[in-house]
């Protein structure tokens, strides 16, 4: 791919997350391409992922994504990212980083990485501790 190929690519997901355009995520997928993510009970089809993006529409629906940083190398696009919303009547800010494993200019591969912790402890009604207090 060219520097062309994978900006083009980077723009795109961007603007499907922005858009939260479930049609315009699967144009980015194989078909047969897998999600993997700390947030899903399982991998996610590149199949899937307009009900997926629907899905989040639902459950998330104040969720703002924002494309950070990126770099790419060969066939892999990593992407750091930054997402705000409110669960259980607290506003969250995090971040997080999506490696990509790209195909013909589609993604074959996508791995999530990401703390979840702050998410749980607000799902569960619980305050977030740290590990290490200082």
């Amino acid at each position: 791919m060219t520097d062309t190929d994978i900006q083009d690519f980077v723009t795109r997901f961007a603007a499907a997350w922005a858009a939260r355009d479930g049609a315009a995520f699967l144009a980015l997928w194989h078909p047969d391409g897998v999600l993997h993510s700390p947030l899903y009970d399982r991998p996610v089809l590149g199949k899937e992922l307009g009900r997926l993006t629907e899905l989040v529409k639902e459950r998330a629906s104040d969720s703002v994504w924002q494309l950070l940083d990126w770099t790419p190398r060969g066939d892999t696009v990593i992407v750091e990212w930054q997402t705000t919303r409110t669960a259980g009547g607290r506003r969250f800010d995090w971040r997080g980083v999506d490696k990509f494993r790209l195909r013909d200019g589609r993604i074959a591969e996508e791995r999530v990485y990401m703390d979840t912790a702050p998410l749980r402890a607000a799902a569960e009604g619980l305050a977030l501790r740290p590990v290490i207090a200082l």
